[in-house]
């Protein structure tokens, strides 16, 4: 009986062995295409990309320097929060070298539907506050917290969230192009763990 038990064990990992290995590329190549994807979507037109890691916040980001002619034209941040109303949030957050946003990208988010997702809609309040100004010259934090973004309706825990990602986008942004630690960005992003709503709000 031990010996058919250990038969079968070892034809099971074997079989796990083999259909990691048929996976493992085709799940690379697809993560790297989204990756390329989102860079294309939150940059200027650019012709490559070096990638650099950072730990900000004990966060994992990574920091894309993009060139096109030898030059400079563009940074983009793979940044995240795990302050969201759902769980993680993450974001690619394409920068002019002057600091301005360019676009923002919700890569990934488990927000109320109709809520927080709006997060990921084309020209919602949060990218409208940050679209074409530089973090540098803005209070990172919402409105009801007495910054300059506009909140989601009914969302203010993902708004804070979200405003959360910019601030350690910006962060990773100042660290890389300048090699220097950046001003304080508390985006007023604290949240009670567990909570389901808000005070005035029926959701978030």
């Amino acid at each position: 009986m031990v010996a058919v038990l250990f038969g079968i064990t070892l034809v099971s990992s074997a079989a796990v062995g083999v259909v990691n290995l048929i996976t493992e590329e085709p799940i690379a190549e697809a993560k790297a295409k989204a990756t390329v994807e989102a860079l294309s979507n939150v940059l200027p037109e650019f012709e490559q990309t070096a990638k650099s890691d950072l730990t900000i916040d004990e966060l994992p980001i990574a920091v894309y320097t993009a060139t096109a002619s030898g030059e400079i034209v563009g940074y983009a941040v793979e940044t995240l929060t795990k302050a969201g109303f759902g769980g993680t949030v993450k974001m690619m957050v394409g920068f002019l070298p002057s600091g301005e946003v360019n676009n923002v990208n919700v890569l990934e988010q488990a927000e109320t539907p109709g809520l927080g997702t709006k997060m990921c809609d084309e020209g919602n309040p949060l990218l409208a506050s940050f679209r074409g100004k530089n973090p540098a010259d803005m209070k990172m934090a919402v409105k009801k917290d007495g910054g300059d973004v506009d909140a989601l309706t009914a969302a203010t825990i993902s708004s804070r969230a979200y405003v959360d990602a910019m601030a350690r986008a910006y962060a990773a942004l100042v660290e890389i192009r300048d090699g220097e630690i950046a001003a304080d960005t508390a985006s007023g992003a604290t949240y009670n763990e567990g909570q389901q709503t808000q005070e005035g709000e029926e959701n978030e």
